[in-house]
């Protein structure tokens, strides 16, 4: 087992099953020591966190909803590096996306769902750059969409 896999058990956290893609895309593209990965929304087994921020979610089930799409980038990353994430050098940016009300301004807070398991998870090398919107929808009626770029080896 490796580190990154032994600080998971750590954490209690069982990584998901890649989630596939809904649309025309693929998962994840490697160039060149960087892996792109789709945008991940808050699913998992029992369906997931769907709703409005602002409206049916409040900022802290927002934030479970980061984190799901946290776990699923997680699991998308593991696979594009055939199963090592001692290969993960650096989280280098995540984009994340809110459905929100017009009025919701947490947006960032939000998003410190992901962005706090990718430090966790990867301590310093988590550290990363992001962007958070807020937008009117989301695919599916998802709470939340993050993708991510990271650097491997």
């Amino acid at each position: 087992m490796g580190r990154i896999e032994a600080k998971l058990q750590e954490m209690g956290i069982e990584l998901p099953t890649p989630p596939a893609p809904v649309a025309s895309y693929v998962p994840f593209v490697s160039s060149g020591g960087i892996v792109y990965v789709s945008g991940q929304v808050s699913v998992d087994a029992s369906g997931g966190i769907k709703g409005k921020l602002g409206a049916d979610i409040e900022v802290e089930e927002g934030q479970a909803a980061a984190r799901l799409c946290g776990l699923n980038l997680l699991a998308q990353i593991k696979a594009a590096c055939d199963g090592d994430l001692d290969r993960v050098r650096r989280v280098v940016k995540l984009g994340g996306f809110v459905n929100v009300t017009p009025d919701f301004a947490p947006i960032p807070q939000v998003i410190n769902g992901c962005s706090d398991l990718m430090v966790a998870v990867f301590g310093d090398a988590g550290k990363h750059a992001r962007s958070a919107v807020g937008v009117a929808n989301l695919p599916l009626d998802f709470a939340v969409e993050v993708d991510g770029i990271f650097e491997i080896s």
